[in-house]
């Protein structure tokens, strides 16, 4: 490894999992919010599509300006949003400064998520590149379980607003090893800039085929894991109990990732792809219709182990369909249309609760949707993995 890839690398790491940590910390205050504001579910579902929705501009804001003034500074400024946002979100005196500022907080979000991944893929050595990018999510993991554990022993005793706070001061470090990171040597060299329609021409096939997958994965993620532990409450757990399963859940994102990591070299990026899919909606199908305690358990392991895997492989993939005038724009137009799905989903659970829909059903809706993404790339999408380790790109993959 190189010392400017190492930088980068741990950078867009730390950062990545200071943000999973404030993102799933919403799942487990949301519970909390609930009682203490009164809130109904499909006001709760409204706090996940209020960030979603910052989300899903910033992504394609974001990714726009990494390929036209520089991944660096795009990596820098998120990340400042994101912080502030998310510091400010602790003293949010009811739903609707709440909701403003979680919208905050999914602007910077949503530029960073695809500049990171471009920003890695770019620094990455080429026989490296999908493997390292799969590993840079694993850090999205390692965030989760920090959020769940401080859910789990400062919400019940402290209350969520010391929980968002201890969530959000790390990112102050995240900000500092930024600082130091070179600009992308590929984004130097590249003085062409694309259109953006070239992204619904030239390259229409696979923009499409990115858009039904990030749509179908963001819609199953967002809706199932945002609501997770409000969906163990309702089925008669407690808010302590539903903590520490989602906990024990969490823990298998981890190795999703490693697994992931692995088979997008061995099998390719689209063979693994679609594989995680289709096995995320078996599971979603099988936590729907779970009732017992173990039951859940093991379903919802699985579930967190392919989705998140699935979540790996999809930024490995998304940037190598794009040349490097185009690939920061290309991966934030693709996360941007996908987060529609984010948008929909977290109201969609919230609405159907409210109207007593059994979670067979609700979960049965995920199922549908992931193997339909799941058969788009397997008959639309390209495999990247040889194009990708062919060595630099510039113009081309």
């Amino acid at each position: 490894m190189s010392k400017p890839y190492k930088k980068v690398f741990w950078a867009a790491g730390f950062g990545w999992m200071f943000d999973a940590m404030d993102v799933a910390l919403l799942s487990f205050i949301m519970v909390a919010l609930r009682q203490e504001w009164g809130l109904t579910g499909e006001e709760a579902g409204l706090l996940g599509t209020g960030n979603l929705v910052g989300m899903a501009i910033g992504a394609i804001a974001g990714g726009y300006l990494a390929d036209r003034i520089g991944r660096k500074p795009v990596f820098l400024l998120t990340l400042v949003l994101f912080g502030l946002a998310s510091f400010a979100s602790a003293f949010a005196t009811g739903f609707a400064t709440m909701l403003l500022f979680r919208f905050l907080m999914g602007l910077g979000l949503g530029a960073e998520l695809p500049v990171a991944s471009t920003l890695v893929n770019e620094f990455a050595p080429p026989e490296k590149r999908g493997s390292t990018v799969v590993l840079l999510e694993s850090f999205w993991a390692v965030g989760w379980i920090a959020a769940a554990v401080i859910s789990y022993f400062i919400i019940p005793d402290y209350g969520w607003r010391v929980a968002v706070m201890i969530g959000a001061l790390p990112v102050v470090y995240a900000l500092f090893a930024r600082r130091s990171i070179p600009e992308s040597p590929q984004f130097q060299k590249q003085a062409e800039k694309i259109p953006v329609a070239t992204l619904l021409t030239s390259h229409r096939k696979e923009t499409i085929t990115l858009w039904v997958v990030w749509f179908a994965i963001a819609f199953s993620y967002y809706g199932m894991f945002l609501w997770m532990p409000s969906v163990l409450v309702d089925k008669g757990f407690t808010m302590i109990k539903s903590f520490q399963y989602v906990l024990i859940m969490t823990l298998a994102q981890l190795p999703g990732y490693f697994a992931a990591a692995y088979l997008v070299e061995k099998w390719g990026r689209k063979w693994t792809l679609a594989t995680f899919l289709f096995m995320t909606g078996v599971m979603a199908f099988a936590f729907g219709q779970s009732s017992g305690t173990m039951e859940l358990l093991v379903t919802g392991a699985f579930l967190s182990f392919f989705n998140l895997g699935a979540w790996g492989a999809l930024y490995a993939y998304t940037p190598e369909n794009y040349p490097t005038p185009l690939r920061a724009t290309g991966s934030g137009m693709a996360s941007g249309v996908g987060r529609i799905g984010s948008i929909i989903a977290p109201y969609l659970v919230g609405y159907y609760s409210s109207h007593h829909y059994s979670y067979t059903f609700i979960f049965s809706v995920f199922t549908a949707v992931l193997i339909v993404g799941a058969i788009v790339l397997l008959v639309c999408g390209r495999e990247t993995k040889v194009l990708a380790n062919s060595g630099p790109r510039t113009g081309q993959v």
